[in-house]
């Protein structure tokens, strides 16, 4: 994976390649700053509340500079999963069709559900093809599937309004020039939870569906501290994704490479060409899922499922059965910036004894 002589990255003792991860360093170490001067209420006149509204400002134009937007459109959600309701319902007219994949995520299947929606096709390359639509129809467009790291189209000939999950995709993704709506969540660079960030591009076509009585996009109440923290580990993420993003790069296809060739049977999702670097999922058939992450637990690598027996609901991953790809087995890897290739290589024989264990 490296030229001779590289001098390799210590990366965690624990071995971590789930998607949680620890509270971004940058963000930790101002969390107790920003506790103590963004307590007040940024509305109100008194200093404290001025200082504070300083402080969300700052943090929106920080936002707003990575995410590709004015900072005017901007709003902090308490729940981020709030956000699908607010970005899709609010979009939605009487006359409107709601146009959603089969991978997206369950928060948009229940609005479905409640509205009615036309649910897209998803090919074994994770590609959904999009209708033109009307004027009125809405369509909830994922950047990035947080499951399997592939890449959507971009939407662009879409003729109606459009909400932009970015949940998965952070700062990684662009927003098609014709979105209305969208939504992206803290932990995605290492923020911190309970924080989601809304968008919406024209409040004149944009409805709140929540009982209100103001033109507040919500008035539940979200943490100023929380979303000042999620700032600066946004602007430190950034910097990190992008120095280490040739390295994490070669990581995936070296995994990639490894799990195909050394251990048979075994479907990967997407491609190096279609799927974000740090994202990865593969199953392995003829074993157990929830044994194969209890195994790599006790060896020490912390991996997330997306098969039926390791999920609380006991359903398979719908984003693989939607690509007819195999659901039992599956082991989903999130490839952390300070991940090292020695860690990676000893998860990878690590991963070879125990599939070859099970198969037994």
């Amino acid at each position: 994976m490296s030229k001779a002589g590289t001098v390799l990255r210590v990366g965690s003792i624990t071995g971590n390649f789930q998607s949680e991860s620890p509270l971004h360093p940058a963000a930790r170490a101002f969390l107790s700053d920003a506790f103590d001067r963004g307590w007040a209420d940024p509305t109100k006149i008194p200093v404290a509340s001025r200082q504070a509204a300083i402080l969300q400002n700052e943090a929106k134009e920080i936002f707003a500079s990575h995410l590709g937007i004015q900072s005017r459109h901007l709003e902090f959600l308490a729940d981020p999963s709030l956000g699908f309701h607010l970005g899709i319902s609010g979009l939605l007219n009487p006359g409107s069709t709601l146009f959603f994949s089969a991978v997206d995520r369950s928060e948009v299947f229940a609005i479905a559900e409640s509205s009615g929606g036309q649910r897209l096709p998803v090919s074994i390359k994770g590609e959904v093809q999009y209708p033109s639509g009307d004027t009125d129809d809405v369509l909830a467009w994922q950047a990035i599937n947080g499951e399997t790291g592939i890449r959507s189209a971009q939407p662009q000939d879409f003729a109606g309004r459009i909400f932009v999950d970015a949940t998965g995709s952070g700062h990684l993704a662009d927003l098609p020039s014709n979105w209305r709506t969208a939504l992206w969540s803290s932990k995605s660079w290492q923020g911190p939870a309970g924080l989601g960030i809304f968008a919406v591009a024209d409040r004149s076509i944009w409805k709140n569906p929540l009982p209100h009585l103001d033109n507040a996009i919500t008035n539940s109440e979200y943490s100023l501290p929380l979303a000042m923290a999620s700032a600066l580990a946004l602007e430190a993420h950034v910097l990190e994704y992008k120095e280490n993003l040739a390295r994490i790069t070669e990581i995936n296809s070296f995994i990639r490479n490894y799990v195909s060739t050394e251990i048979p049977d075994v479907d990967i999702a997407g491609s190096n060409e279609s799927a974000v670097p740090h994202l990865l999922s593969f199953s392995i058939l003829y074993t157990d899922a929830q044994r194969l992450v209890a195994e790599l637990d006790q060896k020490g690598f912390a991996v997330d499922s997306g098969s039926a027996c390791s999920s609380a609901n006991l359903e398979p991953s719908h984003v693989l059965a939607a690509m007819g790809l195999l659901t039992h087995g599956n082991i989903r890897m999130t490839l952390h910036n300070e991940i090292s290739e020695v860690e990676v290589k000893n998860f990878l024989k690590t991963l070879k004894e125990i599939v070859r264990e099970l198969r037994e």
